[in-house]
């Protein structure tokens, strides 16, 4: 029986030793356990997605134009006035009411003002170049107020906001705007 005990408390004694060198020994000796989803063709490399066809028109995403896009909406009195309400959500907070740049937000840009929509060089753009503009928003980063914030300063992109119809509906409405307002 005494032989029992002893061999009991060795064995207690080794195993304390044991556990905690392995406590200790964690961050040094790393065991890698298999893990079978790297194993699978989908964790490893894959091949290059293939070139888009030619001719080919995205479903989804950005469209690359060749060109500025064409207006397809008249500029009638129902387009205008759609046109009209979506700027005053949208716009006029740094365009300000009559498109002269001076809207409320503008106060507080101090290296790029928004641009005076009713000037000449401005009303001289395309109807597509309006579109872009709207879809894409102008980037122009030298300029941002804070430069950790994306749009600040800058014209941010309002595609997400405003559907095909209703960015056209706000460039039927630009047309409108001129320096009598």
């Amino acid at each position: 029986m005494r032989l029992f005990k002893q061999l009991l408390t060795v064995f207690a004694v080794l195993g304390v030793l044991v556990g905690a060198l392995m406590i200790f020994a964690y961050d040094v000796v790393k065991i890698d356990w298999i893990v079978f989803m790297e194993i699978q063709d989908s964790y490893g490399s894959q091949e290059k997605p293939l070139p888009v066809p030619a001719l080919s028109i995205p479903v989804e995403g950005p469209a690359y134009l060749g060109a500025d896009p064409v207006n397809p909406i008249p500029a009638d009195e129902d387009s205008v006035a759609r046109g009209a309400q979506l700027y005053a959500i949208h716009c006029a907070m740094c365009h300000g009411d009559n498109g002269q740049g001076n809207g409320t937000v503008s106060a507080f840009l101090l290296k790029k003002k928004p641009a005076d929509l009713t000037s000449a060089v401005v009303q001289e753009k395309s109807d597509g170049s309006f579109f872009l503009s709207i879809t894409n928003g102008i980037s122009n980063p030298e300029n941002s107020l804070f430069p950790e914030v994306q749009f600040s300063g800058q014209m941010p992109s309002l595609n997400e906001n405003l559907t095909v119809r209703e960015r056209w509906d706000v460039v039927n409405y630009l047309r409108t705007l001129n320096a009598g307002q």
